[in-house]
C-alpha cells in the first residue's frame, strides 16, 4: 500500500539532504516535488496545495535543532502534517449503546458484506460481545447467501428473510430479534448500487430512521481514489455518517482516498481492510500510517499483530523443546504458520522500518508465496528428518529435492536459516518469557 507515494515522497525529501539550513529556495524545490507526488497519488489539487503551504509555513525560519539535519526536520514536519491530514488521532467505534447497532453503507462492490463479517468477528474477539449480522441487501444476487456463509464459517448468527423484499422491515425485525436473543452488537448490512441514486439514498435513510443506529459506517473501495471521496460526500449529505472504512488498502499503491477523505467530509477513517482473510482488518491510526508512507515502518502495529496471534501454550511447549535441544523443523513450520496468520507478508514487511527500501534495492520480493518452497521441502522429509535435521546427508537432500521440486542449494539455505533461528531462540529463551512480553509492551507504549 502507498508504494508509489512512498517512493516519490522519498525522492522529494532527498532534495534537502546535504544542505546545512532550510531556505525558501530549497524548501520550494522540495515542496514542488511533494505536491507532484500527492497529485500523482490522486489527491485533490486544493488539498495538495494547502498541505504543501502548511508544510512551508512550518519549515521556513525554523532553526534546525542540533540533533536534526534540515532533511530530517522536513521529514518530521511532513510526517506530522500527513498524520493531521488523515485525521490526527485514531477514532473508536461507538459501542456504548445496549445493544450497539452499526449500520453499513456504501456503493456496490465496496466490500460491505465482507467487512460486516470482519467487524463482527473482530469486536467479538476484542470486546467479548455477542454479535448478530442482519442481511438487508435484497437486490444483489447471492448477497444474503454470502453473509450466511460467512456467518457459518465464523459461528456468528445471521438474521435474514429470504422472501421479504423490504429492507426497512428486515432491519427492524433483525434488531427486535437481536434484542430478544441477548445480542449486544447488531450489524446491519445494506444494499449498494453501482452508482449513487435517489432510490438508494431514500432507502438507507429510511433504515437509519427506523433503527436509530449507534454508529453509521461508510464503506468505500480505496482503489477508486477521488471517486471514493465524491461518493463519501454524497452519502454524508444524506446519512451524516460517523466514520469511514477503507477496504482494499493493501492493493492501493497511490493512497489518494486515505489522504483526501477526512479533509473533504470531516469524518474520521475508523478502519482499514488489508486483505481477504477475516482477520485482515485494522483500526486506522493516522500517525502510524504517516510513518509507513515515509518508510519509517509501523513497529507498534506489528507488535500488536504478533500479540493477537501469540499462543502461550504453544510458546511453553517450544521453550521446553529449545531447553532440551529438541526444536525441530516441525516446530519451525509451526512458527511459519503463526507468521502467516499475522497477515499478508508484503503488509508486514511495510511495518519494518526501511524494509521496503532495502527489498527494492536488492530486487527481492517477499510475499506469502515465499513460504511455499520451505513448506514443500519440510513436507518432503520423513518425521525423523524433521525432528533431527543434522542427519540430512547429501543422498537424503537429493531425495527431498526431487520430492519437493526444489534444489539442494535451497535445502541448504533452509537449514542455515533454521540453525540461525534455533540459536537466536535459545538466546532469547535466556531472557525469559516475562521479559520478552515486557519488551513488547514497552514498544507499544512508545
Amino acid at each position: 500500500m502507498f508504494s508509489n507515494l512512498s517512493e516519490k515522497l522519498d525522492k522529494a525529501l532527498q532534495v534537502l539532504k546535504g544542505h546545512g539550513s532550510i531556505t525558501e529556495i530549497n524548501v520550494a524545490e522540495t515542496l514542488k516535488e511533494v505536491r507532484r507526488a500527492l497529485l500523482d497519488a490522486d489527491v485533490n489539487f486544493k488539498i495538495a496545495r494547502d498541505f504543501t503551504q502548511r508544510v512551508k509555513e512550518k519549515a521556513i525560519g525554523q532553526d534546525v535543532l542540533t540533533n536534526l539535519k534540515p532533511g530530517q526536520l522536513m521529514v518530521k514536519i511532513v510526517k506530522d502534517e500527513l498524520a493531521e491530514l488523515m485525521g490526527g488521532e485514531s477514532s473508536e467505534i461507538n459501542l456504548n449503546d445496549k445493544p450497539a447497532i452499526v449500520l453499513m453503507s456504501g456503493l456496490q462492490g465496496s466490500g460491505k458484506t465482507t467487512f460486516t463479517a470482519k467487524l463482527a468477528n473482530d469486536i467479538r474477539k476484542k470486546k467479548s460481545l455477542k454479535p448478530l449480522m442482519v442481511a438487508c441487501d435484497v437486490y444483489r444476487p447471492a448477497a444474503i447467501e454470502q453473509l450466511n456463509v460467512l456467518g457459518k464459517d465464523l459461528d456468528i448468527e445471521v438474521y435474514s428473510e429470504e422472501d421479504n423484499k423490504d429492507p426497512v422491515a428486515i432491519a427492524k425485525a433483525g434488531v427486535k430479534h437481536g434484542k430478544s436473543k441477548g445480542h449486544n452488537l447488531i450489524i446491519i448490512d445494506t444494499a449498494g448500487r453501482l452508482a449513487i441514486d435517489e432510490e438508494m439514498m431514500n432507502e438507507i435513510s429510511n433504515i437509519k430512521n427506523a433503527i436509530k443506529p449507534s454508529e453509521i459506517l461508510f464503506v468505500v473501495d480505496s482503489m477508486t481514489g477521488q471517486d471514493a471521496v465524491n461518493s463519501a460526500m454524497a452519502f454524508n449529505d444524506v446519512l451524516d455518517f460517523d466514520g469511514v472504512v477503507l477496504t482494499k488498502l493493501d492493493g492501493d499503491a497511490r493512497g489518494g482516498a486515505a489522504l483526501s477523505i477526512k479533509s473533504v467530509v470531516d469524518k474520521p477513517i475508523k478502519f482499514i481492510g488489508t486483505g481477504e482473510k477475516m482477520d485482515a482488518l485494522d483500526v486506522f491510526h493516522p500517525n502510524r500510517m504517516a510513518d509507513r508512507i515515509l518508510g519509517m515502518g509501523d513497529v507498534v502495529s506489528l507488535v500488536e499483530r504478533a500479540q493477537q496471534q501469540f499462543d502461550q501454550e504453544e510458546a511453553r511447549k517450544i521453550q521446553k523443546k529449545i531447553a532440551k535441544n529438541k526444536f525441530g523443523l516441525d516446530d519451525f513450520m509451526k512458527q511459519i504458520q503463526q507468521i502467516k496468520k499475522m497477515g499478508d507478508m508484503k503488509d508486514l514487511v511495510g511495518m519494518i522500518p526501511g524494509a521496503n527500501k532495502m527489498m527494492k534495492q536488492s530486487g527481492e520480493e517477499i510475499n506469502n508465496e515465499s513460504f511455499k518452497p520451505i513448506e514443500a521441502i519440510i513436507n518432503s522429509m520423513t518425521p525423523k528428518e524433521r525432528a533431527l535435521p543434522s542427519i540430512l546427508n547429501q543422498s537424503r537432500k537429493l531425495r527431498i529435492s526431487k520430492g519437493s521440486g526444489t534444489s539442494v542449494e535451497e535445502i541448504n539455505q533452509l537449514l542455515k536459516q533454521f540453525n540461525q533461528m534455533s540459536k537466536m531462540m535459545k538466546m532469547m529463551q535466556g531472557m525469559g518469557q516475562n521479559k520478552m512480553m515486557q519488551m513488547m509492551q514497552n514498544m507499544k507504549g512508545r
